[in-house]
């Protein structure tokens, strides 16, 4: 494949980055090249091959002083880029991520704290509430305890009232009957001592004299 360039036609070649000027190969050469089948050399292929052979003499370029302001220049350009984007562009978003991350962390322990707060408020109140369960239960079985003490003892009084009067009637009762069998007492030992007489003697013996020896006796 032949490579063509009009004349006078500025290139720009990848190893120095300058414009170069073809020009049109001798006559001598094109002649040469004709003869041997192959596209006549151009001035521009020369200066290529040249370069290459000082380039491949001299190292990579940018370890080499004459390329140095180019890199430079865009070194300054990429970094100048990259700064922008990172002030502008990354900086903020960072800056932003970390502070939502802060409000983020900031709202959910403040949200925990006031559960926290609100739990110890419950359990403090259930504490309460189990509190006044207990006096309210140890005062409702003292009053139980008392009232069924009262009651008791009111039944035990009322018993024994019923028991004492239940006494002093069968007391009552009892000193009749010994009262009333001690007034027959003496009729009794009279009519005894009467039947006696009368058997002994024959002849009963009058309540006059009966009396007047019971007075004795």
């Amino acid at each position: 494949m032949s490579v063509t360039s009009s004349p006078e036609a500025p290139v720009t070649t990848v190893a120095t980055l300058e414009p170069v000027v073809t020009a049109p190969a001798s006559a001598e050469a094109a002649h040469e090249a004709a003869q041997a089948g192959s596209p006549a050399p151009t001035a521009h292929t020369e200066e290529v091959h040249g370069h290459g052979d000082e380039h491949a003499s001299g190292g990579l370029p940018q370890f080499q002083t004459e390329h140095w302001a180019g890199q430079m220049v865009w070194l300054v350009i990429l970094f100048t880029l990259l700064f922008i984007l990172i002030a502008k562009i990354f900086a903020p978003r960072l800056r932003k991520a970390i502070d939502n991350r802060g409000f983020t962390i900031a709202e959910d322990l403040a949200n925990a704290r006031a559960i926290r707060d609100e739990a110890e408020a419950q359990a403090m109140a259930a504490a309460s509430e189990t509190a006044q369960a207990h006096a309210a239960a140890r005062k409702l079985a003292s009053d139980a305890k008392a009232k069924a003490a009262a009651e008791l003892a009111a039944a035990q009084a009322a018993e024994d009232a019923r028991l004492n009067a239940v006494l002093a009637d069968s007391e009552a009762r009892i000193r009749t009957a010994r009262d009333e069998a001690l007034s027959h007492v003496a009729d009794i030992a009279s009519e005894t001592a009467s039947a006696l007489v009368e058997k002994l003697t024959g002849k009963a013996p009058t309540k006059a004299a009966l009396s007047a020896a019971a007075k004795k006796a």
